[in-house]
């Protein structure tokens, strides 16, 4: 506070702290606070709202458990809800994008930190920025075209003789995959980045003059140091991923679902916002669940991701 103070005088400071707090209060805890409260409620005809049917209870969450379809888990068929298939659906491709990213942006991020000279940073950096001036919708959009049946992909492999006939390559998860990695690996990139970039390189330098071989370097001193990012991106990725709505509309197929496309179903089509606020906090529960689980087992703490 004191150096806000000093920084900005006291004008500017109160108006930071106002703005930060109308931000949270206004804009993200009244509304999440609102929707959780008629999460418990019942979806009635606005005449019947405050009666004697509008009594609190877990029944909307209980929503979904309703059906069964099979499932394969660890290569068991499982009888389960179709709800809770897309559920559990989610959370596993998520932490699979989670995991991807982390694959591509670590040795793209190991270079940009310690490897290519400062003079060619700024160019690198913008280009890997110019993806994020184009929207989202976009991007999603191009994926769908270059994975179409009659796409460019298709073309080029058929043209170089890597496959005889084209390939459905929009079918299952794999194309939400690759858009939701392709549109959140920056978010993965510019945490490991900053860890990396804080690292002293004479730390390197010193293993390598010691006669370790460069994965042990990376795996007894770049990592280490790269966990409070790791975990930081780690966060940021999979959250966004089970959030996304707009990828697994574009790129999915009738065989892909994710949970978010149930709750915007049930919100818009049934107009069931309180079954669907139900749905929303589910999600967000067993993904805060999920990420803390994974801090736990990393031993990082969120004072760690806020460096």
């Amino acid at each position: 506070m004191q150096d806000l103070y000093r920084r900005y005088g006291k004008g500017l400071t109160w108006a930071f702290i106002g703005l930060t707090f109308f931000w949270l209060a206004v804009l993200v805890i009244l509304p999440d606070f609102t929707l959780f409260e008629s999460s418990f409620r019942p979806y009635l005809p606005i005449s019947e709202v405050g009666g004697p049917k509008d009594t609190y209870s877990i029944n909307n969450y209980l929503r979904i458990f309703g059906g069964e379809v099979a499932m394969n888990i660890f290569g068991l068929d499982v009888m389960i809800s179709p709800r809770v298939k897309v559920f559990l659906y989610t959370i596993w491709y998520s932490g699979m994008v989670t995991f991807v990213t982390f694959l591509i942006a670590y040795p793209l991020s190991y270079y940009l930190a310690k490897v290519v000279s400062p003079k060619s940073l700024p160019t690198l950096f913008l280009l890997l920025f110019v993806p994020l001036w184009v929207s989202e919708v976009l991007r999603s959009f191009a994926w769908w075209i270059i994975l179409a049946f009659k796409g460019p992909l298709n073309g080029v492999l058929m043209a170089l003789g890597v496959i005889e006939k084209e390939i459905r390559w929009i079918d299952g998860y794999s194309p939400v995959i690759v858009g939701l990695v392709y549109t959140y690996v920056l978010f993965m990139l510019f945490p490991l980045y900053n860890a990396m970039q804080s690292l002293d390189s004479n730390q390197i330098e010193a293993a390598d003059d010691l006669g370790a071989p460069w994965w042990r370097i990376h795996w007894r001193v770049i990592l280490p140091h790269a966990k409070p990012g790791i975990a930081s991106g780690a966060v940021m990725v999979f959250m966004l991923s089970a959030g996304s709505l707009l990828v697994p509309a574009v790129l999915g197929s009738t065989t892909s679902g994710w949970f978010t496309q149930t709750i915007q179903g049930i919100m818009l089509e049934e107009q069931d916002w309180n079954s669907g606020a139900a749905f929303a906090f589910m999600l967000l529960i067993v993904c805060t669940l999920v990420v803390s689980l994974a801090m736990w087992i990393f031993r990082v703490k969120l004072s760690d991701i806020a460096k």
